[in-house]
C-alpha cells in the first residue's frame, strides 16, 4: 500500500463520518419539527374546548337577563 493510498483512506473514513453526523442532525431536527408541529395541533384543541365552555357560559348568563356585553364581562371574571 502506498502513502496516496492511505490518505485516501482516511479522507473517505472522515467524510464518511461527517455524513453520518449530518444524517443524524437532520433526523433529530425533522423529529423535533414533527413533535412541535403535533403540540401546536393539540393547542388548538383545547382552545375549542374553551372557546365553547366561554360561549355556553355567556349564552346561560344572557338568559338570565343580562346584556350580552354584560355577560362577556361576567364569564370573563369581571363583577
Amino acid at each position: 500500500m502506498t502513502k496516496e493510498d492511505k490518505t485516501d483512506r482516511n479522507m473517505c473514513s472522515r467524510k464518511r463520518k461527517l455524513m453520518f453526523v449530518y444524517g443524524f442532525i437532520q433526523l433529530g431536527s425533522t423529529v423535533v419539527s414533527a413533535i412541535a408541529l403535533s403540540v401546536i395541533a393539540l393547542s388548538f384543541c383545547t382552545i375549542k374546548k374553551e372557546s365553547k365552555i366561554f360561549n355556553d357560559c355567556v349564552d346561560e348568563v344572557q338568559a338570565t337577563g343580562k346584556s350580552f356585553s354584560g355577560a362577556v364581562r361576567f364569564c370573563n371574571g369581571g363583577k
